[in-house]
């Protein structure tokens, strides 16, 4: 088939209309499938270790535009077309998820609706929730918590019965984190242990998709510490933090900076300001190693959580050392 049933709105959606005017009909096999998912691989690499504003991440529209887009319209097998259209929404995916990253909202939400269109167009319903829990993130960091809500309450829905237990733990985990934006510590820790049982329920011989490779129990940890920062509960953030920590730094660089910030104000609210702003000076380290407007805004939020201790020298010397992360172009 040149092209799959119902799937021009999804092509055109990566494809420019003047391209698909010019398109031609190459054949597509498996190779070209695996070249697009190992770019996706190597993207998502690069978006956890160097932000996604880094110029590595930045390809990830070109090879959308270059690799991905004349395949689309090539002639393939029913087989062959859903893995491309598959391995397309992964890269689109991965794109919004570096626009989001990088503060750019609105193009963030195209490439998330574009990369629905792309997974529906695959038939691959997993790959569609790990879209919407996207969006759902993105609303929940926005502030848009009860959106956050529906849209990770949609991933859950759609993939009973269908996606592992270690992707299902991530769409609870993503559903507490919405809930405990809304500040409702109930429903919030309901999540938080359904998210735990899933994770305990799963096996390393579970075919999990590739593009969940980065969750693990340390995820988790770092999640739910975030939920509780947000329900105001400094001792729960101080347990969970401690655990995330583990987390290999070099391979999730911003992780680990999100992180010590997370554990900076947990510190904070402890009444720990010498740990406090010992953290801090370790997350203004590695947020200027990297190219995330996300972590930035996150070492903002905790120099505005210390402005009651400006004065104390400490305080001062931190938001000294973090001048030049908070002061570069975005």
């Amino acid at each position: 088939a040149a092209v799959l049933p119902g799937v021009e709105g999804a092509a055109g959606a990566v494809v420019a209309a003047d391209e698909l005017a010019e398109g031609g009909h190459a054949r597509v096999g498996h190779s070209d499938v695996a070249k697009l998912r190992e770019a996706a691989e190597d993207a998502r690499r690069w978006d956890s270790k160097y932000g996604g504003g880094d110029w590595r991440s930045s390809m990830v529209p070109e090879c959308l535009r270059v690799d991905a887009a004349p395949l689309l319209l090539g002639s393939y097998s029913d087989e062959v077309g859903r893995a491309l259209f598959g391995a397309t929404a992964e890269l689109t995916r991965l794109a919004g998820w570096m626009a989001f990253d990088t503060g750019q909202q609105e193009a963030a939400q195209r490439y998330y609706i574009q990369a629905l269109r792309l997974a529906r167009a695959a038939a691959d319903v997993p790959l569609g929730g790990y879209v919407l829990a996207s969006m759902s993130l993105q609303a929940t960091y926005r502030g848009f918590a009860d959106e956050g809500v529906d849209l990770a309450q949609a991933a859950l829905e759609r993939n009973r019965g269908l996606a592992t237990a270690r992707t299902m733990s991530f769409f609870r985990l993503v559903e507490a984190r919405a809930h405990a934006k809304a500040g409702d510590a109930t429903a919030a820790g309901a999540a938080l242990k359904a998210a735990e049982g899933w994770l305990e329920r799963s096996r390393d011989g579970d075919a999990d998709p590739s593009w969940l490779g980065f969750y693990s129990y340390d995820r988790f940890a770092a999640d739910a510490a975030e939920c509780y920062r947000d329900l105001k509960a400094p001792r729960q953030v101080r347990r969970f933090t401690e655990q995330a920590l583990s987390r290999p730094t070099e391979e999730y660089v911003r992780s680990h900076g999100l992180r010590l910030v997370v554990s900076a104000v947990a510190e904070l609210e402890s009444g720990n300001l010498d740990a406090a702003c010992a953290a801090g000076a370790r997350a203004v380290e590695v947020a200027g190693r990297i190219s995330s407007a996300r972590t930035t805004e996150y070492v903002r939020d905790l120099l505005h959580r210390l402005e009651p201790y400006g004065d104390e020298p400490r305080v001062a010397e931190l938001r000294e050392r973090a001048r030049p992360l908070l002061s570069a172009p975005a």
